[in-house]
């Protein structure tokens, strides 16, 4: 196993791969219902094999993630690993918030402290919340008594919010959304680079794009992966790309086999920062090409279409638009646009083609007839 350092933290020793809890394997379609003794011995063989940090969070799994990681880090686990966990933001309606949710979090971990704290999800609208309910404070307040031992915050939205949610406070580490697609993704390289010179750590996620990147390919891509003398699978072009960059301290894996752990292992055993060839980078620049040229919709999330006055999430339906288009998923019911975006209110059926988002795109995005496509295609069986 390889090991990193975040900057401002240097004596503790992270390994480059990070164990995920977010899809852990299940006994039925229902993601409450952890399969406890599959996603047990996996932790576990994770941890034994050499991974120190552990990620989950409040919402994952419905709510069962943390208690199960509490359960499976029994038995002298608990003291091997960096803990990670993540406090809902988007459930703090006062300032007594911050002090509940960090106490549930730790009763259901079953620990008297959380080695790595997230303000999980950050946009503007969450940042607004933080300073408003003094949500900084409070989190000092944890570090001072113990209760948690690290500071930072996971990300997903524009850049320059990402800028200055870092300008904001002394951050020891981030989370972001990276990998050979995202480059100019929210935070993006940008935004990796951004951070890393002002010695915040960076944590990978999403670096297989939640499994499409390792996947079914575009016979364009595995044509492109074929042109390399070894063969190498698609999950080892992803994350090698992701380990490359030395601003990444580790990545997060959601593995839910032992052959998805096994490999990802071996990778994390060898792969170093900086040790692409001009010729692989030249490859994997190849496969992100093809993958941008199936987008659907040239929308750069820039927001200034919004708030459409009928609730249309528009930037999120046409992100997800095109990343259905780049892996061919129809996920009809059983995806987030559907369960989530839909079901929130804020899906393409609620468009009145009232016309106001129209003259404010600055891609001059037919955004009416765009967002009967997305919904047309998101949810097709």
């Amino acid at each position: 196993m390889q090991y990193r350092y975040f900057p401002k933290i240097p004596n503790v020793r992270i390994s480059t791969l990070g164990f995920g809890c977010m899809r852990l394997p299940l006994l039925d379609a229902d993601p409450a219902h952890i399969d406890e003794d599959k996603s047990r011995k996996l932790l576990r063989d994770a941890i034994d094999s050499g991974v120190t940090y552990v990620d989950t969070a409040y919402p994952y799994h419905g709510g069962m993630s943390e208690p199960f990681v509490g359960r499976a880090l029994k038995d002298g686990y608990r003291e091997k690993v960096q803990l990670a966990t993540k406090l809902p933001v988007w459930l703090v309606k006062e300032e007594a918030d911050w002090e509940r949710l960090l106490d549930e979090q730790l009763k259901k971990l079953d620990t008297d402290h959380i080695d790595f704290y997230l303000l999980h999800a950050l946009d503007a609208a969450r940042w607004n919340t933080i300073t408003k309910l003094n949500g900084l404070k409070a989190m000092e307040r944890a570090k001072a008594d113990g209760r948690i031992r690290h500071l930072g915050f996971s990300f997903h939205d524009k850049l320059s919010s990402f800028k200055t949610i870092v300008d904001s406070y002394d951050w020891e580490f981030t989370q972001i959304q990276f990998n050979f697609i995202d480059t100019g993704y929210q935070a993006g390289i940008e935004g990796l680079e951004y951070a890393a010179a002002r010695k915040i750590g960076v944590i990978a996620m999403e670096p297989l794009r939640g499994g499409s990147l390792a996947g079914k390919l575009p016979e364009s891509v595995r044509t492109v992966w074929a042109k390399y003398p070894v063969s190498r699978t698609p999950a080892d072009w992803a994350l090698r790309w992701v380990w490359n960059r030395p601003e990444i301290v580790t990545l997060l894996s959601g593995m839910n086999t032992p052959a998805q752990l096994d490999e990802n292992l071996a990778l994390a055993t060898s792969v170093q920062a900086g040790a692409m060839s001009e010729d692989e980078l030249a490859l994997v620049g190849e496969a992100r090409a093809i993958y941008l040229s199936r987008t659907k919709v040239p929308c750069t999330a820039c927001g200034y279409c919004q708030p459409c006055p009928s609730g249309v999430s528009i930037s999120e339906v046409f992100s997800l638009y095109n990343g259905a288009s780049m892996f061919d998923l129809k996920e009809g019911k059983t995806g987030w646009y559907f369960n989530g975006v839909i079901k929130g209110g804020h899906g393409a059926d609620k468009c009145v083609e009232c016309g106001a988002c129209v003259p404010q795109c600055p891609q001059a995005i037919s955004i009416i007839e765009k967002l009967k496509e997305a919904h047309a295609y998101l949810t097709a069986q």
